[in-house]
Parts: C-alpha cells; sequence; structure tokens
C-alpha cells in the first residue's frame, strides 16, 4: 500500500516538473535582435581602354543579366583584329610550305642544273688531262696547265654545289623548321582569339540583376581599362547584418530558420536562414540599435532571407534598412 503511495506521489512529482517545464518554454519570449539589410553591389567596368561612346542606362534603371550598359569605340580593335587575321594566314602559308616541301618544278630544275655542272666538270677534266698530256712533250706552258687545272676545279665545286641543292630540295624542310613554323601558326591563332575577345569586350553587359545605383562616367570619356562606369545593386542574394552577445549565441544556430520584419512591413516577415556566425568578438558598432548591447563585446551574423515562398525577399528591401530579427527559442 505504501509503494503505491510513494510511486503515485512520483508519478505527480513527474508530471507537475513536466507540465512546469512545458510552460516555461511556451511563455519564453523569442529573442530579438537588430541589424540592417545588407544587399552585394558590383562595380561594371570594361576590360580594355577606349573611349566611350555610348551609355544605355541611368541611375534608378532595373537591368537583367547579359542586358548591354554601355559600349566603347570598337574601330581600333577591328582593325587590330585584321591585322591579326592577316598575320595568321602568313603564317599558315609558311607552315604549308614547310610542310609540303619544294615543288615539282623547283626539284627538276635543279636537277636539270645537276646534269649541267656535270658536263661542264666532264668537260673540264677532259681538258686538263689532255693539256697535262701536251705538258710531258713540252707543247704548252706550265701556265696553261695551271688555267685548265683551276677551270677543272671550279667545274667540280659548282656540280657539288649544284648536287647538295638537289639533296636539299629532295629531302624536304629540316623537323625543327617545320616545329617552328608550326609554334609560329599558334601564336598567330592565340593573337586572333585575343584581338576577338578585346572587340567583345568594347560592350559592357550587365553581370547579374539588378538596380543601377551610380552612372560614374559620361559619353566621350577615354577610359582606362578597369574603370567602373556603372554601380549595380544585386537583386540576389540579400543579406542581413546583425549581432549577439555572448549569453545569447547558443541560439545562433547556422542553418536555423530566423524571421525578420521591417517597419513597413511588421506583420508579415521574411523568412531567413543563418549563413555565418563571426568566430571573433568585437565591440557592439554603431548601426545596432539598442542601448544594453553599445558597450557589449558581440558576435557578427550574415542572414541570408529565402529567394522562395512567402517569406521571399522582395524589392522593398534596401541597402541599409533596419530590420528586426526574431529567432525562436
Amino acid at each position: 500500500m505504501k509503494k503505491k503511495i510513494l510511486l503515485g506521489l512520483l508519478l505527480l512529482i513527474v508530471i507537475s516538473l513536466g507540465y512546469a517545464i512545458w510552460r516555461y518554454s511556451e511563455n519564453r519570449s523569442p529573442l530579438l535582435l537588430y541589424g540592417n539589410v545588407d544587399i552585394r553591389t558590383v562595380n561594371s567596368s570594361f576590360r580594355v581602354a577606349g573611349r566611350l561612346i555610348q551609355l544605355d542606362k541611368e541611375e534608378g534603371d532595373h537591368v537583367k543579366q547579359g542586358d548591354r550598359l554601355a559600349k566603347l569605340d570598337d574601330q581600333p580593335y577591328r582593325i587590330a583584329l585584321e591585322q591579326a587575321k592577316a598575320n595568321l594566314m602568313v603564317q599558315q602559308a609558311q607552315l604549308d610550305l614547310v610542310t609540303r616541301g619544294y615543288r615539282k618544278e623547283e626539284i627538276a630544275q635543279a636537277t636539270a642544273q645537276v646534269a649541267q655542272y656535270r658536263a661542264a666538270y666532264d668537260y673540264a677534266e677532259n681538258n686538263y688531262q689532255r693539256m697535262a698530256k701536251l705538258m710531258k712533250t713540252a707543247a704548252i706552258s706550265k701556265d696553261a696547265l695551271d688555267n685548265s687545272l683551276t677551270l677543272r676545279n671550279q667545274a667540280k665545286a659548282n656540280w657539288q654545289t649544284a648536287q647538295n641543292k638537289l639533296a636539299q630540295l629532295t629531302t624536304g624542310y629540316r623537323q625543327e623548321e617545320i616545329d617552328s613554323a608550326k609554334a609560329a601558326v599558334a601564336v598567330a591563332t592565340a593573337q586572333v582569339a585575343q584581338a576577338e575577345l578585346n572587340l567583345t569586350d568594347t560592350t559592357l553587359y550587365a553581370p547579374s540583376n539588378g538596380t543601377i545605383l551610380t552612372r560614374a562616367i559620361e559619353t566621350g570619356t577615354l577610359l582606362p581599362a578597369g574603370l567602373p562606369v556603372y554601380s549595380i545593386s544585386l537583386d540576389h542574394p540579400v543579406w542581413v547584418r546583425a549581432y549577439i552577445d555572448e549569453v545569447n549565441l547558443a541560439q545562433a544556430i547556422p542553418g536555423s530558420t530566423v524571421y525578420i520584419y521591417r517597419d513597413g512591413r511588421p506583420d508579415k516577415p521574411y523568412i531567413g536562414k543563418i549563413g555565418f556566425v563571426s568566430p571573433t568578438a568585437e565591440f557592439t558598432p554603431k548601426t545596432v540599435e539598442t542601448t544594453t548591447l553599445r558597450t557589449d563585446l558581440v558576435y557578427r551574423l550574415r542572414i541570408q532571407i529565402d529567394e522562395t515562398g512567402d517569406g521571399k525577399a522582395d524589392d522593398m528591401l534596401r541597402q541599409g534598412m533596419p530590420v528586426t530579427i526574431e529567432l525562436k527559442p
């Protein structure tokens, strides 16, 4: 009997304790943080230098990825492309020449020249032999014999030169010459590709969807490469920057869902997820609009607002806008 009473009391205590814990968790208020909308911006610029001749967008215009924004005078780059193409044709012709070897007509001409010099050598050799026999009978002078020998040697040298040239024409170009011609064609091809890319880069396109914030340059300006022409506020993604103190840091779990409110829409929250919690503590920046955290060390949060569903980001979220973040306990 006593055991039943004790078990009943123990069960009653457990039930009471569980009810108290449930009531406590139900009555806990959600954690509220204050932050600001942080929309990414990009500075759009040309990759090549030139004179600006056209601006297609104004401040406040909404652009889509691939929309044309501005254009440079492309005439110098068209001329450079034509020069690069002409150089490629020259190098390709040279490669074809060394690859195919010499023409049959050149080989035939060299063969005929070898025969011609061979005949001249045979004549000079026979004349020298005849003069040598006459020299033995003292019928000619020593100078006449020397002259015939010189003519014989010259004819032999001409014959040998013609033979070497015929051998070169028959064998073709050396492999080193062919490899050099191939490398020259590769360089010329790359120059054409670079010239085509430079010509394409004279037109500036929007890198992604967004809104033109500033237009920094006017038409007629001679621009260096990389100078910003437009500053674009990107539509996506939309982030919220907030800060949390160490006491509540455990509630900021990366990947957890939070609710974000702006003053103009207090009854319909945006849905976001905590994407980043800074591992380093810092002093509260002035943009945090609470009095209790002014002098405390806090941790920076980065929250990405969902892009789909009822709580997705819309056009009313502007750069720097103050928002309230609700973390459920």
